[in-house]
């Protein structure tokens, strides 16, 4: 199977479908990965392709990916199979070159292994930051009622004094008569709304809610605080 292609300007690429191949994994799995890292700025802005499967005449879609963004995807995937896809490129490489080219040193297919570990331990690095935010997100993003500041706190793992000081800081909240009321532009984001109400004794009350939106904006604000 080559699944190899040259463009006009002459750059080789690699496709998804030959990638779940290597690291023996579903094709769809693939190409969410590929997504998550284009939409992230890990790799290239690809886009999928049409291509028509042979024994189906059916249509899907793959991407084509240049030779340093596949050693990513793989060390995203399954980094035990990086040995694996510098063989292949080798293999592939060989067959676009003159019969007279040199192939590949051992001293460069062992960079470019070095390459791929450093990236997929800054992969895992990355993917152990996004922890805390991804654990509450899960249970909370997609609950349709609103938190209190100190429910909010609590979620995210974050002191709740911080937490306010840190949102009057960067002029999400204000105070107002005691109260903490929220700026109106993050208020029209749909990131906090604000109940009123009047109290058993009579008293009135403002207090500011904070939306599911909210608490996910709040936890990608202040990621390094919830992995402190």
């Amino acid at each position: 199977m080559t699944n190899l292609i040259k463009f006009s300007n002459s750059v080789l690429t690699m496709s998804s479908r030959e990638i779940a191949s290597l690291v023996e994994s579903n094709h769809n799995d693939v190409c969410r990965s590929i997504k998550r890292l284009v939409e992230k700025g890990v790799i290239g802005g690809y886009q999928p392709m049409a291509y028509t499967h042979p024994q189906n005449a059916q249509t899907y879609y793959e991407y084509h990916l240049v030779k340093r963004d596949t050693y990513v995807v793989v060390a995203q995937l399954c980094p035990a199979f990086t040995a694996r896809l510098v063989d292949r490129w080798q293999e592939l490489e060989n067959q676009q070159r003159p019969p007279t080219a040199l192939a590949p040193s051992r001293k460069e297919l062992a960079l470019l292994v070095l390459q791929a570990e450093e990236e997929n331990e800054r992969l895992q690095l990355e993917n152990q930051q996004l922890k805390p935010k991804a654990a509450f997100v899960d249970h909370y993003v997609d609950v349709g009622t609103t938190k209190s500041l100190r429910e909010t706190a609590k979620i995210i793992n974050m002191p709740e004094k911080a937490m306010i000081q840190r949102l009057l800081d960067d002029r999400a909240l204000y105070r107002q008569s005691g109260n903490l009321i929220p700026f109106s532009d993050k208020q029209s984001r749909g990131l906090f709304s604000v109940k009123t109400g009047t109290a058993e004794h009579g008293h009135n009350y403002t207090q500011t809610r904070v939306t599911a939106k909210g608490i996910q904006w709040i936890a990608d604000r202040y990621a390094s605080e919830l992995m402190s």
